[in-house]
Parts: C-alpha cells; structure tokens; sequence
C-alpha cells in the first residue's frame, strides 16, 4: 500500500462520488459510453495502484 489506510478510505469514498458523476453525465449525454469508461477505467487503475495492486504497463491480475 503507498498510502495510509485513512486515506485510502477518502479516496475510495470520492470515487464512489467521481463514478456517479461520471455515469450521471454519460446518461444526460455530456460523455460518450468510451469516453465515460475511461475515464472510471483510469482512476479505478490509479486507487489500485494506490493500494499496491497495479503496476503501470503489467498484465491485469
């Protein structure tokens, strides 16, 4: 893990809030299905790595 688990904690709680905004704006039409699902796939890799379970460029465990 490369941070504490406190923080940790707030940043899965805000994703949790960027994941519906994300999928509020895909549904009003502001974002396309990809560009929504990148922009979830991205953030999603990027709390992985924060818990030490991705490596950029690695194979999906």
């Amino acid at each position: 893990m490369k941070t504490d688990r406190n923080t940790l904690h707030e940043m899965e709680r805000l994703y949790q809030l960027w994941e519906a905004e994300v999928t509020s704006a895909q549904e009003q039409g502001r974002l396309t299905e990809k560009t929504a699902r990148t922009y979830l796939l991205h953030s999603s890799n990027f709390l992985r790595w924060c818990k030490g379970e991705f490596e950029p460029g690695s194979r999906k465990r």
